[in-house]
């Protein structure tokens, strides 16, 4: 797999991350289908998977459109030609994507968030679980990757001191409780399919539609 350039703006959490979420991914998928990924960020994860995964569509977006130039830059740097233009998505939207022709057919294979939802107010949980039900095809999954407190499992010192520096910076962030999480999800007929421990004190959760 192509390195990734050092010139391009990154974030180093994407940078150690995107192997341990891969493995999952390279697991879990078929050889082909469609991505979509909410809040795409940098695009290191988009051109990471897409030229990991070859059979795969990859359609990065983001609320802002502000990294659209960095996202198209990692795509071309890493020779990929499986992912898409990035597409202005706010979660919070009745339509996705926000602007511009709407997603083609068929519905999205997978949808992928990473660290998101601690660093959105909590309603984006039930915007993205509402939005997944819509956009995701039927045996599709919605993919979330992040820190969460469970209620069953100590939460790591790290873990507690990151969720008070969000509080700090701003009251409606926070480190989310998986159970409240699987609240969000099942409103939108969605259930918890399987729960994955990552590096970091992460996790990596697994919806798919109940039923």
């Amino acid at each position: 797999m192509p390195e990734m350039p050092a010139a391009l703006p990154h974030s180093p959490a994407a940078e150690r991350n995107r192997e341990p979420i891969l493995k999952v991914l390279q697991a879990m998928l078929p050889a082909n289908g469609r991505a979509l990924e909410i809040a795409s960020g940098t695009g290191q994860h988009a051109a990471y998977f897409a030229a990991a995964l070859p059979g795969w569509q990859w359609q990065p977006t983001d609320a802002t459109s502000d990294g659209f130039g960095t996202i198209a830059r990692w795509a071309e740097a890493t020779g990929t030609h499986n992912v898409l233009p990035p597409r202005r998505l706010d979660v919070m939207d009745a339509h996705w994507p926000s602007e511009g022709e709407a997603f083609d057919m068929p519905l999205f294979d997978l949808i992928f968030c990473a660290n998101m939802l601690h660093i959105a107010p909590w309603p984006a949980c039930r915007a993205l679980m509402q939005g997944a039900a819509r956009y995701m095809a039927p045996h599709g999954s919605l993919v979330t990757y992040g820190p969460y407190l469970e209620d069953d499992v100590s939460t790591a010192p790290g873990n507690m001191a990151f969720d008070a520096d969000l509080k700090a910076r701003n009251p409606s962030w926070g480190i989310r409780r998986r159970s409240d999480v699987e609240r969000e999800a099942a409103s939108a007929r969605l259930a918890l399919n399987a729960r994955f421990t990552m590096p970091a004190n992460n996790l990596l959760l697994v919806f798919q539609r109940s039923g």
